[in-house]
């Protein structure tokens, strides 16, 4: 997908967030929209495989949790099996106690590593929130757009920043710690964005044909580290043309 295309639809994305609106511009961004949306999560882990020591559904959440006694030897993932989509859009909340977690999309896994290990892009997400919103790429290409950025991903991985959606700081106002966050991607061809609470937060528009996914499984992590809990609820799919 060329530059001019990704920056029309990050202006219609920037638009919706607006506060201020004209006649002609879109409605603002509604984060609770599941319209030709399908629930992926009927309240039980049903269509979903990981290690049953750390995960878990509780009272329509899904729950990924370690402890002091329970530790993770490596990061470990909850997979969704219900396909391996492509275009798509993907919204959900999220709530967490501690370091860090993530969701995986257009990822495959890694048996030869060890059970319940994922490579792929990633919605990263922290408690401190100094990486929350940013598109990084799990045992792949590592970090391919910090939060605020929109980059460029060539051949062999070169990064290119070819515009400042917003200051990485200022975005880090919108995220609320110890509380429910919605995160919404969407990925289109080999254009990737990622929005939180409403706010534009990172876009990649992958070149490198090498490294890239066009589609791929869907999943949450639990990272190695100190005890952490992770929650996930109203867990939503649309698949695109």
């Amino acid at each position: 997908m060329r530059l001019a295309i990704v920056l029309g639809l990050m202006s219609a994305v920037c638009w919706g967030q607006a506060q201020r609106r004209g006649p002609s511009m879109p409605e603002p961004v509604q984060v609770n929209d599941y319209a030709g949306f399908t629930s992926m999560f009927d309240g039980t882990l049903k269509g979903w495989e990981g290690d049953t020591k750390f995960w878990r559904a509780e009272n329509n959440t899904i729950v990924g949790e370690t402890t002091p006694e329970n530790k993770l030897p490596r990061n470990t993932f909850l997979v969704w099996r219900g396909g391996a989509p492509g275009n798509f859009e993907l919204k959900l909340d999220f709530r967490m106690n501690s370091t860090n977690s993530g969701v995986q999309y257009r990822s495959v896994e890694l048996p030869d590593v060890g059970q319940w290990v994922m490579k792929g892009y990633q919605a990263d997400i922290d408690f401190q929130n100094t990486y929350s919103g940013q598109i990084y790429e799990e045992r792949g290409r590592g970090f391919l757009a910090l939060r605020g950025q929109a980059t460029h991903i060539g051949e062999g991985g070169s990064k290119r920043v070819f515009a400042q959606i917003k200051n990485g700081d200022d975005l880090k106002g919108i995220l609320k710690i110890n509380d429910w966050n919605t995160l919404h991607v969407i990925a289109r061809g080999n254009v990737l964005m990622q929005v939180v609470n409403g706010q534009l937060a990172a876009v990649v528009v992958d070149d490198d044909a090498a490294g890239r996914k066009l589609e791929g499984l869907i999943g949450f992590q639990i990272h190695v580290g100190p005890p952490m809990k992770v929650e996930f609820r109203n867990v939503y799919l649309k698949n695109l043309p």
